[in-house]
């Protein structure tokens, strides 16, 4: 049943287990069983032979096996009672390791924890091994991970459609300072958790040409790929119910001409199967080449395409035509990426299905939904006419049909505003046309979100005014949230228990009840064992930091942290700035009162964005240099930890004392990272921008640190004249940290290599950094007060941790079925009672 040449395993036991299958059993016995009958039958392998890899798909499979009863009690009770169901489509999915969410969703952590150290087996090493998927790039995939997530916890039918993406996001490595990307292959020894789905595959079609046919287009002699789809189970919380989370996979309709094989022409044989397939194979292909920018449409097109194809399959397995559609399906577009859903589904319900077109675009503005998570102009998709028209020349020609109708209506009801009708059109005539995605977005959706009070007011304000003009009824906000299974009751067990043990378990459903924490907030043992807690996970923190990096960090000093996507608007270089500026201060003055602190820095850059990779670079060169220096790093050190992912996540933000949450104002939509934070019990040092706004409202701005511009001070800057050489020239520690980095200080080897930073920041500075640097810095000195007093401390970190009860994703999802997608539970028990935070429509609407 072995390989000839597999080793034993040092997990194996001395023995096969042996179990009496006719008493009654525990759990950990009938897991035992479980993991030892997989081992056998569905690995191939028996516990003398077991590799470790072997151990870990066997408690997988055991695990799948005890959701799948629930699994397809989801599924027929959404048939059985002909719900209506929401697909969640998004390019993103930041699941994380499934293997231990799957556990505690339900509740078998310990006794899976028993059952393999009985076989032999070590769980801390088998959970180690199991990939991590990149599947998406940040904040935008993890949102939609804790969605699904909250809406299997409660009970809500629908599931999530994405892409099985071959190699994810990047992995990071660090080589003299420099961001160095490499293929995430995560998938290399297999995914035990998902399936495969070939019964469910279909043609997605590109380029060809259209001929008239009536009412509708035949799309003919068109390049075809074939999707596949790929599910894997998302349990709630107590099994309350199980999502599906469908990826999609790129398959040729060819895989080889076999001709061309047998003539020796081996490379063009498999050309077809290699052009399908490179539609799946990389999260976001580098979009600086015609051809980067080619494959990141075919993406988008690809899954929405499939996605579509297979809902509409679903709903007429049940339904004789289509005048139910849009009171059994919602489809929800978290940002951009599935902008072309709208132009495929007239196109299917058009063309394929021969609705007429009135009817079809009717039921378009009752389905479809729509998140928008940016404001920022460079990062609002548009796409070339020619390109699109070119790739899908039916959906070009939809949406211009779409917009002509679109114009004509803008126009009847406003014929003296001809200006309106060029800001409200698809099409940007600007040069070079562009189709407008965001605003396709929004005219074919009844609801339009943003995802914090800031952001949607200003969204309503600002990007989208004259949608918000023409039907104030689209818009509302609905703030982000983050799911508490993973990121407490998972991520940081030992604040899970200590909360457990004063108020119960009910948090984990009700995140509202962490509120009741406030009751021990001058309670000192209390205080005394959240320190504690902190303690523990900052050693944690400090061994891997040590084993891994070789960097040796004090966890009696003030864990710093800042991990995210690198981005100038996120502004990793105003942090930066800050440790140059306290490198000077304690290189001037070593024997002075100061607070030991470590700065960690995580995140990875775009691979094509210089400036962003021009950052990294220089945290690593100020960190070696900081480091290095003996009068300095007992007081300070500075780490950058690679390959910033979900596993990361869980084991850096319990440890962290200060969240750093310091964008521009007005360019965070919301961010879930500071919520995580702050639910662990770190206080943010943050802009009044975005969830941090919210989270001060909730939390207290007393146990905050707020510091910098407000968003209407951003833009009057902007507006008046923004000169940053100003604050350069009449800020001493600003000049002297600027002109270290100018003159190489940090980077002797090649002094000129900062020069594109620093002449960023003194000609441009459009995130205005140097605007908040003087505040920043006194707002740092107040955390340095704050943190001398241990207690006052505590109490706030207390006061943090329960004061975020509204951000869980739970509440966010609650107010999204209720108020945009109009499902409902399929079992009972599963919606949490209805918050008091129920969406408002955005400000001034």
């Amino acid at each position: 049943m072995n390989a000839p040449d597999a080793a034993p395993s040092p997990l194996a036991p001395s023995a096969s287990a042996s179990f009496d299958f006719d008493r009654p059993v525990s759990t950990v016995e009938a897991l035992k069983r479980s993991i030892s009958n997989r081992l056998v039958y569905s690995v191939g392998k028996d516990v003398r032979s077991a590799c470790a890899r072997d151990w870990l798909f066997a408690v997988f499979y055991a695990v799948r096996d005890r959701i799948m009863d629930r699994w397809r009690e989801t599924h027929h009770a959404a048939i059985d009672q002909d719900a209506k169901r929401v697909y969640y489509l998004s390019m993103e999915f930041l699941p994380g390791r499934m293997l231990t969410n799957a556990l505690a969703a339900e509740g078998l952590l310990e006794d899976i924890r028993k059952a393999c150290t009985q076989l032999g087996a070590d769980f801390d090493t088998l959970v180690d091994l199991e990939a991590d998927p990149g599947l998406g790039n940040g904040g935008l995939g993890r949102l939609a991970a804790c969605f699904l997530d909250s809406m299997a916890t409660l009970a809500l039918p629908g599931m999530g459609y994405g892409i099985r993406y071959e190699y994810g996001m990047f992995a990071q490595r660090i080589v003299d300072g420099r961001q160095v990307e490499e293929p995430d292959q995560w998938l290399l020894n297999g995914n035990p958790w998902e399936f495969m789905r070939p019964e469910y595959s279909y043609t997605v079609r590109y380029r060809g040409h259209l001929v008239p046919d009536g009412q509708r287009v035949r799309w003919v002699d068109t390049e075809n790929v074939i999707a596949v789809a790929y599910d894997s189970g998302v349990p709630g919380y107590e099994l309350s119910s199980v999502a599906t989370l469908r990826l999609w996979s790129a398959r040729a309709e060819s895989a080889l001409n076999l001709e061309q094989f047998n003539r020796g022409d081996y490379m063009r044989a498999v050309e077809a199967k290699n052009w399908s397939e490179n539609v799946s194979l990389v999260l976001y292909p580098e979009d600086k080449t015609e051809q980067g920018r080619q494959l990141r449409l075919r993406q988008e097109y690809f899954f929405v395409s499939a996605s579509l194809q297979d809902l509409l399959r679903r709903y007429l397995k049940t339904h004789g035509s289509f005048e139910q559609l849009a009171d059994k399906v919602a489809i929800h577009l978290n940002d951009t990426h599935p902008a072309l859903a709208v132009p495929e589904l007239m196109r299917l319900l058009v063309d394929e299905h021969r609705v007429p077109w009135d009817e079809a675009w009717a039921l378009c503005q009752r389905i479809f939904s729509y998140t928008n998570h940016t404001l920022m102009p460079e990062a609002l998709e548009v796409w070339p006419v020619d390109l699109l028209g070119w790739l899908l020349p039916r959906h070009l020609q939809i949406i211009y049909d779409i917009n002509a109708r679109h114009l004509a209506e803008v126009h009847a009801r406003f014929p003296e505003d001809m200006d309106l009708l060029r800001r409200v059109s698809l099409i940007e005539e600007n040069g070079q046309r562009r189709v407008r995605m965001a605003w396709l977005c929004a005219l074919a959706s009844h609801k339009v979100n943003g995802v914090s009070a800031l952001h949607s007011d200003i969204m309503v304000r600002t990007l989208f005014a004259d949608f918000a003009r023409l039907w104030p009824e689209k818009f509302c906000n609905v703030t982000n949230g983050i799911t508490p299974r993973r990121w407490l009751g998972q991520a940081n067990q030992a604040l899970s228990e200590l909360i457990d043990a004063r108020i119960g378990p009910l948090w984990r459903r009700e995140l509202s009840h962490l509120g009741q924490l406030r009751a021990h907030a001058d309670d000192d043992a209390f205080l005394a064992a959240l320190r504690l807690v902190k303690q523990r996970n900052k050693r944690r923190l400090a061994d891997y930091v040590g084993r891994e990096l070789g960097i040796e960090i004090d966890p009696e000093s003030l864990f710093d942290v800042q991990v995210k996507r690198i981005h100038e608007y996120k502004r990793q270089l105003l942090n930066v700035l800050h440790v140059i500026t306290r490198y000077h201060a304690i290189r001037a003055n070593p024997k002075g009162n100061w607070v030991p602190r470590t700065v960690i820095f995580g995140g990875k850059a775009a691979s094509a964005y210089h400036m962003a990779k021009l950052i990294i670079r220089l945290i690593n060169d100020v960190a070696r240099t900081v480091n290095a220096d003996p009068c300095v790093s007992p007081l300070l050190k500075v780490v950058f930890v690679p390959n910033y992912r979900v596993t990361l996540a869980e084991l850096i933000i319990p440890a962290a004392d200060l969240s750093e949450q310091i964008s521009l104002a007005g360019t965070e939509a919301s961010g879930t990272g500071n919520m995580k934070f702050a639910l662990n019990g770190a206080l943010t040092i943050g802009t009044w921008d975005g969830a941090n706004i919210e989270i001060a409202q909730n939390v207290g701005e007393e146990h905050m640190f707020i510091f910098g511009n407000r968003a209407e001070q951003v833009a009057e800057l902007r507006a008046h004249g923004y000169v940053p050489r100003r604050y350069y020239a009449s800020n001493y520690e600003l000049k002297m940290a600027i002109d270290r980095i100018a003159d190489g200080a940090f980077s002797p080897e090649e002094p000129q290599r900062y020069q594109d930073l620093t002449r960023s920041l003194l000609e441009s500075d459009y995130y205005q950094l140097l605007a908040d640097y003087a505040d920043y810095i006194a707002t740092q000195n107040r955390v340095d007060e704050r943190y001398r007093l241990h207690r006052d401390w505590s109490r706030s970190c207390l006061h943090n941790i329960a004061g975020v009860g509204m951000f869980s994703s739970d509440r966010a999802v609650s107010n999204y079925a209720e108020g945009i997608w109009g499902v409902r539970p399929l079992f009972e028990g599963g919606r949490p009672a209805t918050p008091p935070w129920s969406p408002a429509l955005a400000a001034g609407i």
